[in-house]
């Protein structure tokens, strides 16, 4: 299943709200933005990292 770039997939309510909160509201803004400024996010943890990557990957892009 392909994900869509213009939202976010499904990686749980606190880490969607961190990424919210930093003005992220689709997946196409992720791609390049530094894995480790992700994970400073209040409510950011490894396995939704992992699935935005993953989603990512989807389209040929990746986290920085």
């Amino acid at each position: 299943m392909t994900s869509s770039l213009d939202t976010l997939p499904k990686i749980g309510a606190p880490a969607t709200r961190a990424l919210n909160g930093a003005g992220y509201t689709a997946l196409r803004q992720l791609a390049g933005v530094p894995r480790a400024d992700l994970s400073e996010l209040h409510g950011m943890g490894p396995r939704a990292l992992g699935i935005l990557q993953a989603a990512l990957e989807e389209h040929g892009l990746s986290l920085g």
